[in-house]
């Protein structure tokens, strides 16, 4: 199949408005993809956050394709009018392009302590408490690269202990679900709308053999299939049966739509880590999530980008 690949350059306070307009259309969803520096020892990279960002997705040339873009235009010159954004940018790409132009630019890269993300074709001679995690993206999003998956991580290195359970919502590529297997997690859930994003982060648990561990499920907090009931609040809300560290690397918008379900899912004084947060809507997310009954105990920034580490209050 061809695709249209779109992509736009703006800065980082407007990265989540863009990418909403963007994923109203898209298939799958967006990538962001922000100015790397490799680090002079060669192993790793930096993170530019003072410099544009790249917001891209993809359309099916299909019959609405044409419309789809006009939609985009429309709405991104709108929001052009506020901040600076570049034109919208097309390009027609192969599936099979796409999924290998990319790969010459991810290389193997440290995130906190111990963590190493590997992609799926180099090779890393690793070391002795290196924990790897084997990725190979496809069409979801994550690689790691992106600071609100770095500052996710680095919490989850010093929250997830070893058998916990733990719950991904909107888990991508599944980077983080095996993030937390490697720190010992005894069962992780992953949850993600797009059935693509499901079979890519499948595809990377086999690849990282935690099939054992990891399972991935098609679904939200609301309504995820398989053996998981279509309501989790009913399984989780209980307190009995909830997860010791609760994940959502996702956007601001949809932590606050789901705070309530977040909380009702996390064990008593268990852990939310809520990243995909830029600053000028960290209030609003802070005040969604005490409301629905957490305690913020760390804030962390990367740039224009937030993390919080939020607490179910103890009944």
């Amino acid at each position: 199949m061809d695709w249209l690949e779109i992509g736009t350059k703006c800065d980082n306070e407007s990265v989540e408005a863009v990418s909403e307009v963007l994923r109203r259309y898209v298939y799958v969803g967006v990538s962001i993809d922000q100015e790397i520096e490799p680090y002079p020892e060669g192993e790793g990279y930096l993170v530019r956050a003072d410099t544009p960002v790249i917001v891209r997705g993809y359309l099916p040339l299909d019959g609405d394709v044409d419309s789809k873009l006009r939609s985009i235009e429309e709405a991104l010159w709108h929001l052009g009018q506020l901040r600076p954004i570049e034109q919208l940018k097309a390009l027609v790409v192969s599936e099979h392009d796409w999924s290998d132009a990319w790969k010459e630019f991810f290389h193997v890269h440290h995130i906190g302590k111990r963590i190493v993300v590997k992609p799926s074709w180099r090779d890393y001679d690793p070391r002795p408490d290196d924990l790897i995690v084997t990725i190979d993206p496809g069409m979801a999003f994550g690689t790691g690269l992106h600071p609100t998956t770095n500052m996710t991580v680095v919490e989850m290195e010093n929250h997830v202990r070893p058998g916990q359970s733990v719950l991904d919502l909107g888990t991508g590529s599944g980077i983080l679900a095996i993030v937390a297997a490697r720190l010992g997690a005894r069962e992780v859930l992953a949850l993600d709308t797009d059935s693509v994003a499901v079979e890519t982060a499948r595809a990377n648990v086999a690849l990282n053999g935690l099939q054992a561990i990891v399972r991935v499920d098609l679904g939200s907090l609301q309504n995820s299939s398989g053996a998981t009931p279509a309501s989790l609040e009913e399984r989780f809300g209980n307190g009995r049966d909830c997860f010791d560290v609760v994940v959502a690397n996702i956007i601001a918008s949809v932590i606050v739509e789901n705070s309530r379900s977040l909380a009702a899912v996390t064990r008593p004084s268990g852990i939310v880590i809520a990243s995909g947060i830029i600053d000028e809507k960290c209030a609003w997310v802070v005040d969604g999530l005490t409301a629905a009954g957490l305690r913020i105990v760390s804030q962390f920034r990367s740039g224009d980008w937030v993390a919080l580490v939020g607490q179910k209050v103890a009944a």
